[in-house]
């Protein structure tokens, strides 16, 4: 069964037994999905544009999943969210997340109940701006091509997962974007840097969450 740790924030995340690795930073599951996904990823797209697409790889515990329905309600901009996840937890972990409490907010709690509960494979409206499809598959098995504004990679790291930071992995998120699409993650190794820029990806190295010195931004 996965366990429960609390990091540096007082936000809640899981380590998963499988990888022996923990979902989020130990220094903040919140400050970490803000820092890389919405304010490098979300935020900068709608500088441009106020509706966007964002498929995320790893739905892991739902987190970027609230903070963006959070952000998008936030802003009266619409987002369509699709996330892949291979491997979903169990109900029961998401209960003991405290997430929905962390951040204060209106019908937090239900929100994040309705994203982690809500059926696998269909699209299903969460809020007025807000929509989310869950797909448990793997990237690999995927078709897409030119859907999305962003995409969220959150999978575990190469030492844990190296078959998802490959060339052929990157290719098929580098397809699956729109023109001028970016691409957000946390991991900045110099093996990952010079894949995406093999795909065709123009690359941007930016100041990282707490813990971490850099971060990606990649645009198509």
């Amino acid at each position: 069964m996965p366990e429960i740790v609390l990091t540096n924030d007082g936000s809640m995340s899981v380590k998963a037994d499988h990888w022996d690795e923990q979902y989020h930073s130990v220094h903040g599951a919140i400050q970490e999905s803000m820092h890389v996904f919405i304010e490098a990823g979300l935020k900068e797209k709608w500088k441009l544009q106020n509706s966007l697409s964002v498929l995320e790889i790893g739905f892991g515990t739902g987190l970027n999943a609230l903070l963006t329905l959070l952000e998008a309600n936030h802003a009266k901009k619409y987002v369509h969210y699709c996330s892949l996840e291979k491997f979903p937890l169990p109900d029961a972990i998401h209960e003991q997340l405290n997430y929905d409490k962390m951040i204060e907010a209106e019908q937090n709690s239900l929100w994040y109940q309705e994203i982690y509960q809500c059926t696998w494979e269909k699209e299903l409206p969460i809020s007025n701006y807000f929509t989310l499809k869950k797909q448990q598959m793997q990237l690999e098995d995927c078709t897409f091509n030119n859907q999305f504004d962003v995409i969220y990679f959150d999978a575990f790291s190469p030492t844990s997962q190296p078959e998802l930071w490959t060339n052929s992995i990157f290719q098929l998120m580098y397809n699956a974007l729109k023109k001028d699409g970016i691409l957000v993650t946390y991991c900045a190794k110099g093996i990952v840097k010079r894949t995406i820029k093999s795909v065709g990806f123009s690359l941007e190295t930016l100041q990282g969450p707490k813990g971490k010195r850099e971060m990606i931004r990649a645009r198509k």
